[in-house]
């Protein structure tokens, strides 16, 4: 007889959630400057996966009653050959070239009659090769994807199978180099818990009669609060990149940035390096907008919040385990230090809310309710949003696979409702990638935005490692003498302030 397991009801959301226009398909690269023996790789994922986590060998299976909700069960047709695919990447097999295969099957959903999940063995990718693996977000979380993903890795060429059953022996080498985008402190997330219940019983019921609010009030004034941001923050702007979306996609990265550099615009600034980034991507869309005529205030983006122990490695049985927070990237503001400043404050309240968890309750109340239903909240929520922003941990050192070294990685989770762009922050080895997977209908150049994120990051570098000039003599007739003025002070390590202001005390920034 078939083993089934029922679903949780966050993966059930995640699941319902797949639209033609915008699966939830969680998309990975990784590539090399060298050939791969094929044979080895497939051996690993074997031992590596499919004999380890389980939902790598189920399908799913609808409840006999809808009540029941989803479930997974083993493929009793389950063969890795067909999630398995050798291809060779079309002429010049440059970079352009595998962003256009990445795009092309962003578009292609998977197959629920068998495991929704699917890797592309890529050859003639400059003088190496690229892996594609597509997994469906109800499968995993982007923090569990990537320890599944590690587990393929050695921390060096020669390695041994690693000592415990889920690639534990090399978790130091993916020590996050960035910290999580945002992550709730552990007294927001304690008290959070507590209203976890009440959001699935409550919270659904808000979003169709808000004046009920109260009764979630009663749980704590910090917890409805964060329920009444999620509820009452108001539509997205109208911009260049927002609308209907359709089903071709398109994705692209950048080149390798050096994280030193970031480091010394933190170190500069008195910023993190989470914030240094964000603030980039933040001069990134606000260049894209202007030159389309659109330019805002604020774009809207949904940021994920992890809320697994960071001690210990995810269940075999994976799954989703974040919230989604709303995070406005200034991109009105014309000066990148006010920028900077200014998403380091936003990011600050985000980190010390209850908004996360919140979020997380909401969509495990959403994955209880009719499809229908489902997606009317769906669409409630996401058309609140422009982009959806993530941050992906990586080795702080180059990781292996079967001998062969890593070159780079990227990632996009995928984007609900309408929302029609992503972007994706990788770290790995020294080096920071980013990456957007848009809508191709509604942001048909997203290479202006990596372009434009490298120049953003470039100017600040310039900006604070610039060495100090002295100020041209200021001449005043006091008692006829001429008085001198000093010279300007080097980078300091505060933001830069608005001229004619006082200097306020410096507070501890997040992550320091």
């Amino acid at each position: 007889m078939t083993r089934r397991e029922r679903m949780s009801p966050a993966d059930a959301a995640w699941l319902h959630m797949d639209r033609p226009t915008n699966l939830m398909v969680i998309n990975g690269v990784v590539w090399f400057d060298a050939p791969l023996d094929w044979d080895v790789l497939t051996k690993r994922i074997e031992s590596r996966w499919i004999d380890r986590y389980p939902r790598f060998r189920q399908r799913v299976a609808e409840g006999r009653l809808p009540m029941f909700g989803p479930q997974w069960e083993d493929d009793p047709c389950f063969a890795l050959e067909n999630h398995l695919h050798h291809i060779a990447l079309p002429a010049p097999g440059d970079q352009a070239a595998l962003e256009k295969f990445v795009g092309d099957r962003m578009r292609v959903p998977l197959d629920r009659a068998k495991p929704l999940w699917h890797a592309y063995f890529i050859d003639g990718y400059g003088p190496g090769c690229a892996v594609l693996v597509r997994v469906h977000h109800s499968v995993a979380d982007g923090i569990a994807l990537t320890q599944v993903l590690q587990s393929l890795t050695d921390d060096a060429p020669e390695a041994d199978e690693p000592d415990d059953g889920r690639g534990g022996g090399r978790r130091r080498g993916w020590t996050s180099l960035l910290d999580p985008i945002t992550k709730p402190t552990g007294a927001a997330v304690g008290a959070a818990w507590r209203l976890t219940g009440a959001v699935v019983n409550q919270g659904l019921d808000v979003v169709t009669h808000p004046k009920r609010l109260g009764d979630v009030a009663a749980t704590g004034w910090d917890d409805a609060a964060a329920l009444a941001k999620l509820v009452f923050t108001p539509p997205a702007a109208r911009t260049a990149v927002t609308g209907q979306t359709v089903v071709a996609k398109r994705a692209v990265w950048s080149p390798p940035i050096p994280l030193d550099e970031v480091k010394a615009v933190g170190r500069a600034t008195g910023a993190t390096v989470n914030d240094v980034l964000l603030a980039a991507v933040t001069g990134a869309l606000r260049r894209y907008l202007q030159a389309h005529g659109s330019l805002v205030d604020n774009i809207r983006t949904l940021v994920p919040v992890n809320l697994r122990p960071a001690d210990r490695p995810v269940p075999a049985t994976l799954g989703n385990r974040f919230g989604l927070v709303f995070l406005d990237l200034p991109v009105g503001l014309a000066d990148p230090f006010d920028r900077l400043r200014e998403l380091s404050r936003r990011m600050a309240a985000i980190k010390n809310s209850a908004e996360g968890v919140v979020a997380f309750g909401l969509l495990t109340g959403m994955g209880y309710t009719p499809t229908q239903v489902e997606n009317a909240i769906v669409d409630f929520f996401t058309a609140k949003a422009s982009a959806v922003m993530t941050n992906v941990p990586g080795p702080r050192t180059p990781v292996y696979v079967a001998g062969v070294p890593v070159a780079g990685v990227i990632s996009w989770v995928p984007r609900s409702g309408n929302v029609p762009m992503g972007v994706c922050i990788f770290s790995y080895a020294g080096k920071v990638y980013v990456g957007t997977a848009v809508d191709a209908a509604l942001v048909p150049e997203p290479q202006m935005i990596v372009a434009a994120f490298r120049e953003e990051l470039d100017d600040f570098f310039r900006r604070v490692t610039k060495p100090a000039s002295p100020k041209r003599p200021r001449a005043s007739r006091q008692g006829g003498r001429t008085r001198a003025g000093g010279a300007s002070p080097p980078p300091g390590t505060d933001l830069p302030r608005r001229a004619g202001t006082a200097r306020r005390p410096r507070r501890a920034r997040p992550g320091e």
